[in-house]
């Protein structure tokens, strides 16, 4: 299934496209006590989903609503993976940005997090003007989303605990990522963080691995790369987090960026206003934004 958080006559609602992504049906009805939120309707697991696919509410065209982020307010913040692809891993070796650590591909997972003021939805405006070092750079991005929770997952049981995917650009402040050395602050300017434009349930996702994600900046292309190029494979970053903490339905993973970022060119190829960004993974589709 492929659900929406769209706002419609000033109301925020969840809802799911149908199978050509020109209609949307809407779900509040499913969480009446919190009718436009996805993370209520995560919580409901398979039977918020068994009552969704016998909805029948009337189909709305999707020119008439406004997509947001499928989850417009995680309640934590997002687990970020960094130098998860090992051709990414050297270009940001030999960028000069790297402060983090000396090894080119990292020995275990490199773990950070995004504020939840940094996601924005389909359509909105990445505020590169609230970067004061004009060092804005993309990173196109599979996110993984937790529907069971748990602490110390196995990973051979890791899959069970993922509720579905989407897309996520993990934008970056690259002059504060490298001055502050923990990556945090760079990563974390509002508006820092695109997502959507669909939330795909892993029943329509059965290999991850299969996928393939892309990314253009006005419609060149600048990241190409499977999903299966991660150095550390979904269940490895689930089971890793999860040993010293315990994970939450809605919960993200971002699950790392390939080669081709802005910083990977020389000299860097940083994001200015008027840039368009369109990071691609089908079927979730293509998650597009301007630059301010």
């Amino acid at each position: 299934m492929k659900l929406v958080t769209f706002i419609k006559n000033r109301k925020t609602c969840i809802g799911r496209l149908d199978a050509d992504g020109h209609a949307v049906q809407d779900l509040s009805s499913i969480v009446p006590e919190q009718p436009g939120d996805m993370l209520a309707f995560i919580r409901g697991a398979s039977q918020s989903l068994a009552v969704a696919a016998r909805c029948e509410a009337a189909w709305t065209p999707i020119e008439s609503v406004e997509l947001v982020a499928p989850i417009n307010r995680p309640a934590r913040n997002i687990f970020c993976v960094g130098k998860n692809y090992r051709e990414h891993a050297k270009e940001f070796n030999a960028s000069g940005f790297d402060s983090s650590a000396k090894e080119v591909v990292p020995e275990r997972p490199v773990i950070f997090t995004k504020a939840p003021s940094t996601v924005i939805g389909q359509g909105a405006e990445i505020p590169s003007y609230l970067d004061y070092t004009s060092s804005t750079d993309y990173e196109g991005e599979l996110a993984v989303v937790i529907g069971l929770g748990g602490r110390g997952i196995a990973k051979a049981d890791a899959m069970q605990h993922v509720y579905g995917y989407t897309i996520v650009n993990d934008v970056t402040a690259r002059t504060l990522q490298q001055s502050h050395r923990q990556w945090f602050v760079g990563k974390s300017i509002d508006g820092f963080c695109p997502m959507g434009p669909t939330l795909v349930t892993a029943d329509e996702i059965p290999d991850p691995t299969a996928l393939r994600l892309s990314t253009r900046v006005n419609g060149e292309l600048r990241q190409d790369a499977g999903v299966s190029e991660l150095i550390f494979d979904i269940p490895t970053l689930i089971a890793d987090i999860s040993r010293t903490m315990t994970l939450e339905p809605g919960d993200l993973i971002a699950t790392g960026t390939c080669a081709g970022v802005g910083i990977g060119f020389t000299p860097p190829r940083f994001l200015k206003p008027g840039d368009v960004v369109e990071v691609e993974i089908q079927p979730i589709g293509v998650l597009r934004n301007p630059v301010a």
